[in-house]
Formats: structure tokens, C-alpha cells, sequence
């Protein structure tokens, strides 16, 4: 039978995309593009604001839409959260942001029956670390492994912790397997995932840390790339840096969550940690990983944020001087703290604060981009744009080089300088890294 995807969300989702799609090829079953004729369309969905929600239903309408007759099938943090709602819009299978396996069964017994189904579990109680094969989405360089799942941080703003409960670590030895295998199959590079990953460990017996599992993948795989998923501030000591900053292959980018710049906001937020604990870590990532990449997120216009604590925002991200930032206007989300605090803000705000916030993002992006000029970068290149090979420094600058067929491939590169969303160089030597 042939199936098709639909992914919204993070590299989480698009990790559990990519296995359910390895699963279902190794039933004998083909993997389409969304706008082929199917027998079932899977809509992997995302909750992490009510704009995801809004998404996720016009996927689904447009799918059901354009393939009436297909059964169609949706997963994810929505459903989870929701299932009525993705029940009423006419899905035939609706399953959580778990048992992916059993999932993809009910798809199978739906098609041969034509019988609805609804299964999804309580994510608070879930104990176990669901095991799913690793992998890349097709055409891909790089590969993720999902070494964690759930969270307990309970942000304000955050439903994730009820759509994915409790924290659940893979264990040691299956990373590094799958590490392996990944190097076997041909990557080049890995991305360390999960949903808060520098909780790994703490369910496990002797609670091992963040840093044993990285050591070892490191060591396991001593040819490929590792890069990290997004990691708490906390987590970056002294300790933590002298243990990593000996391995080469361990990518000098480091995406640290910020979400705001305000000491009174972040408490709002119910984050645990202040911007001096914040720009502690900044500082140890510099010194143990010169000329590194550190990249964050933030919220702008959060319930209460008065234009004060926006201005404080703003200084504290040019203080740090982000190579990248994502920029995110508050959004309400349902059954969270924050969508019942005071001080809810317009529209107009939210935009205004964003374009202000967005214009100094860009600046500090340009910079960082521009001091990469005259230096020369180990380039992992990934696709064609006109006669130039496109693909990322370790650092994830996106590097444009005259140059073909070089896909999966790593070259030297001495930057030039910027351009477009990058930079762009000269291919040194045609030997490859």
C-alpha cells in the first residue's frame, strides 16, 4: 500500500516521521509525497501553541479535502491533547504522541476495514522510553537519534509536559548502536534529540548524565559530526565543557533555550534559571569552544511584559551577541498557566515587538556572519542551488561554493563572506574532509 506524511513541529516529530516511514517500508508497504493518490495520508501533529493547533486542522481539512476517499490518520501532540477536536473533523484514525508501532497497525486494520479508531493513552503515566529506528528523512545527510522523551520542567507557557509526560532516557547502549549503524548506512553528521535532552539520564539507574551519553557517541562514532538538539542553560558548567571540548567532531553549535532576556519575566515563565546563570553558560561555551555558534529562542509580548522588560530583553540579547535567533510572539495555549495570567497582550503588540526584537536578530546574525570571512570551514554538503553546492559548516552556518554533485560530501571552504541566509566560499582542494 502506499502512505504519505505530513510533519509539523520539531525535530522530535520529524524523527518519529522518519522511523513510522522505515517501519512501514519494512512491512513492504511505499512512502509517497503528500500530494500523491495514497491509501493513507499520517499527519504528524504539534501543540506547542494554539497557532500549531490552527495548522495542524488546515492540514487536515486540506487533506481530507483533496483525498476524500483516503482514510487519513493523525498523530502527534495535538491529538493528544485534543482528540475530539481531530476526531470532528472527519480523521479516521486518531492516536497520541505514543505506541508510533501500534499506530501504524490501527492504519492498516482501518484500511482493510474502514472502521474508525481512537486510541490515546494518559502521557502522565508513561514509564517507558519508546524504541524506534534512526534514521534521516530520504535525501538526507544527516541523521537524528531521539535520546530522550518527555519533560518535567512545567513552563507557564508549556503544555508539552501533558502531551509528552515524564522523562524517559534511551538507554546508553542502544544510542550508541544506532550511532553506529547510522555511520554504517553512510551519514555524515547526527543530531542529538529529544525533548529536553539535558535531562538524559536522570530515570536511569546511577543517573548518568548528559555528558557520559555525548562521550560516548563521540568515541562511537569518531568520523561523523555530532550535533546537539537544544539544551537547558543549567546544564552548561565548567564541568560539563572541559569533558566535551576534546572531541572534534562534537559541532561547536550549542542551542541554549532562553525564551527572554527579563530576570521577571523568566520567573512568569517559570524558568529556572536568571539571564546571569544564563550568560554564565555563554561565557564557558566561548572560552572552552572559541568562535562558537550559540543560538536561542525567545517569546516576545508574554502575559505582563511591560515595555520595560521588553527593552531588558533587547540588551541582554546583544550582550550575548546571538549567531541566530528565533523570534516567536507569545501565542495562548490552552490549559497553561499563562493563558490565564493578566496582562494579555494585543496584536499589535505582539508584531511590534516582534519586528523590533526580529531587527536585532538579524544584525547580530550579519555580524557573526561576517566575522566568519577568511576563515576555512569543513562544509557537509547537502543539495544543488544553481551552480552552487549548499550545505553547513560545523557551526551551521548554511555555506554556498561553486561546485556539483558533492552531495554527502565534506570540503574544505574558505569563507568569502555573506550572502543570502549564509556565507559563501571557495572550495579549497577537491579531497574530500
Amino acid at each position: 500500500m502506499r502512505f504519505s506524511f505530513y510533519t509539523l513541529g520539531c525535530k522530535v516529530n520529524q524523527y518519529e516521521t522518519q522511523a513510522m516511514e522505515q517501519l512501514l517500508r519494512g512491512m513492504g508497504h511505499e512512502i509517497c509525497g503528500f500530494e500523491e493518490a495514497c491509501d493513507g495520508y499520517i499527519i504528524n501533529t504539534c501543540s506547542v501553541t494554539a497557532v500549531s493547533d490552527k495548522k495542524n486542522r488546515a492540514v487536515i481539512r486540506r487533506c481530507r479535502r483533496e483525498h476524500p476517499q483516503a482514510l487519513i490518520g493523525v498523530c502527534g501532540c495535538y491529538s493528544q491533547h485534543d482528540p475530539a477536536a481531530i476526531e470532528a473533523l472527519g480523521v479516521d484514525v486518531v492516536s497520541g504522541s505514543g505506541g508510533r508501532e501500534e499506530f501504524l497497525n490501527m492504519m492498516l486494520s482501518a484500511i482493510a476495514d474502514r472502521q474508525k479508531r481512537t486510541q490515546v493513552d494518559n502521557a502522565l503515566g508513561r514509564r517507558s522510553f519508546e524504541v524506534l529506528p534512526a534514521g534521516g528523512l530520504s535525501q538526507r545527510t544527516r541523521a537524528m537519534i531521539k535520546v530522550q522523551d518527555g519533560c518535567v520542567n512545567f513552563c507557564s507557557y508549556c503544555i508539552i509536559p501533558y502531551t509528552r509526560g515524564p522523562v524517559r532516557s534511551a538507554p546508553l547502549e542502544l544510542v550508541v548502536e544506532q550511532a553506529k549503524q547510522l555511520a554504517e548506512e553512510g551519514f555524515r553528521e547526527i543530531v542529538v534529540t529529544g525533548i529536553e535532552i539535558a535531562s538524559w539520564g536522570v530515570d536511569l539507574p546511577g543517573k548518568p548524565g548528559l555528558v557520559m551519553l555525548l562521550r560516548a557517541i563521540c568515541e562511537a562514532v569518531p568520523g561523523l559530526r555530532v550535533r546537539l538538539g537544544s539544551l537547558e542553560p543549567r546544564i552548561i558548567t565548567e564541568a560539563f565543557c572541559r569533558s566535551l571540548a576534546g572531541y572534534d567532531n562534537l559541532c561547536p553549535h550549542f542551542h541554549l533555550s532562553m525564551q527572554s532576556g527579563s530576570d521577571t519575566v523568566l520567573a512568569r515563565m517559570k524558568r529556572k534559571y536568571d539571564t546571569a546563570r544564563y550568560y554564565e553558560s555563554v561565557k564557558l561555551l566561548r572560552e572552552y569552544f572559541p568562535g562558537c555558534a550559540i543560538t536561542t529562542d525567545m517569546i516576545v509580548a508574554f502575559p505582563g511584559e511591560t515595555e520595560e522588560e521588553f527593552g531588558e530583553s533587547l540588551a541582554f540579547m546583544e550582550k550575548v551577541g546571538f549567531a541566530e535567533m528565533h523570534i516567536f510572539p507569545y501565542s495562548r495555549r490552552p490549559g497553561t498557566p499563562a493563558d490565564k495570567m493578566p496582562g494579555q497582550h494585543p496584536n499589535a503588540v505582539k508584531e511590534d515587538r516582534s519586528r523590533r526584537a526580529i531587527a536585532v536578530a538579524d544584525s547580530m546574525n550579519l555580524a557573526f556572519r561576517q566575522a566568519m570571512e577568511g576563515q576555512v570551514v569543513q562544509v557537509l554538503f547537502e543539495e544543488q542551488s544553481g551552480p552552487f553546492a549548499t550545505g553547513h559548516a560545523p557551526n551551521y552556518v548554511r555555506v554556498y561554493a561553486p561546485g556539483k554533485n558533492l552531495h554527502n560530501q565534506i570540503r574544505f571552504v574558505r569563507i568569502s563572506g555573506p550572502c543570502l541566509d549564509g556565507v559563501q566560499g571557495e572550495i579549497l582542494c577537491q579531497n574530500q574532509a
